[in-house]
């Protein structure tokens, strides 16, 4: 399993665009992956369990990604967070 956190600094927080670009990323990974904001986790793939955390910006997520691809996903989306949030 790989992980890794980050703290959004858009400053409209994790709203539905980059939540969607979002999700479809997470969509083309075979890996599970789950996003987790306090105590709150959801699927990653599923825009209400995104739209759902309610992320503002300052706050810290954690996505945790398990599966055969875990590690290119981990870099990707890690790559996703510091480019669109």
């Amino acid at each position: 399993m790989k992980e890794f956190s980050y703290v959004v600094t858009d400053p409209e927080g994790l709203h539905a665009r980059p939540a969607g670009i979002l999700v479809k990323k997470c969509g083309g990974y075979k890996s599970t992956v789950k996003i987790t904001k306090g105590a709150k986790t959801a699927d990653a793939k599923k825009i209400f369990g995104v739209m759902g955390m309610g992320v503002k910006n300052g706050e810290e997520v954690t996505l945790s990604i398990e599966g055969e691809d875990e590690d290119i996903a981990a870099v990707e989306l890690e790559a996703f967070f510091k480019e669109n949030l």
